[in-house]
């Protein structure tokens, strides 16, 4: 390991947040964690805005190699910057410059620049909006069912277990959160079998077990098998994302 950590990870159980929990426990990296309570807008308190002037998590601080604080804010930079400094061995990257690095990176970013966007807003329309838009469910559940549509083919013809080849990278630990959740969005993973395949394949890596977990229990899938539970956690979130919505309208107001 090139250097000694000092991670500390702000984060809520969301896809993009145990992203970077996932890839902490691959590489073997002690970090601390402080829970970002969505639900009394921690994320927009002045001191978090210091770390991500966007209030979003996943977040990162540690320090940097000249002995000075570093913030680190969006999935894919946090990522990156974790392999970058940390991944010497190669454990879920791949060398700089070699053409799976560059391979690694285009996944990377389709997760973070389609299936993540995307999916978010089907889970938006399809779990939040205060009404029933049929346009915006159909538009957003069929776009996240074409870019599925991508990875399966991918990992089908290829006949590969992980989206670069034999070895799990950042590229596959930044798509498994939303890949596992794909029922909360309204789809259908059994449609997409050499996916569903690769998503029981990385469930059962241990340090994507563990990860998962943080900072709450990672429970979406026990969720789903329950119409009244998810309904119930469904309208909890509701009232939450819409009373953000809300506040962050009445400020662009003033």
């Amino acid at each position: 390991m090139a250097d000694k950590s000092d991670i500390t990870l702000y984060t809520t159980q969301t896809p993009n947040g145990i992203k970077i929990s996932i890839a902490l426990e691959e590489l073997g990296l002690p970090y601390k964690v402080h829970k970002i309570e969505f639900s009394k807008n921690a994320q927009k308190e002045p001191w978090f805005l210091e770390i991500n002037p966007n209030g979003r998590i996943p977040a990162l601080t540690d320090t940097f190699t000249d002995g000075n604080p570093i913030n680190l804010f969006e999935s894919g930079s946090i990522m990156q910057y974790l392999v970058s400094r940390y991944d010497t061995e190669y454990k879920i990257s791949h060398p700089p410059g070699s053409r799976e690095w560059y391979e690694m990176n285009n996944w990377l970013f389709f997760q973070n620049a389609g299936v993540g966007p995307m999916q978010g807003q089907a889970n938006h329309f399809t779990r939040y909006a205060p009404e029933h838009i049929e346009y915006g469910v159909n538009r957003y559940q069929n776009e996240t069912r074409r870019l599925y549509g991508v990875l399966d083919k991918h990992l089908d013809e290829k006949k590969i277990p992980y989206l670069t080849g034999e070895k799990c990278t950042i590229a596959d630990i930044a798509h498994w959160g939303w890949i596992a959740a794909a029922g909360w969005c309204g789809v259908d993973i059994d449609h997409f079998p050499a996916l569903k395949a690769w998503e029981e394949r990385m469930a059962a890596r241990p340090a994507l077990e563990k990860g998962r977990h943080v900072p709450d229990p990672h429970t979406v899938k026990e969720v789903l098998k329950n119409k009244e539970e998810t309904e119930k956690h469904a309208a909890e979130s509701r009232a939450w994302v819409q009373k953000g919505m809300q506040e962050d309208a009445d400020k662009l107001r003033r």
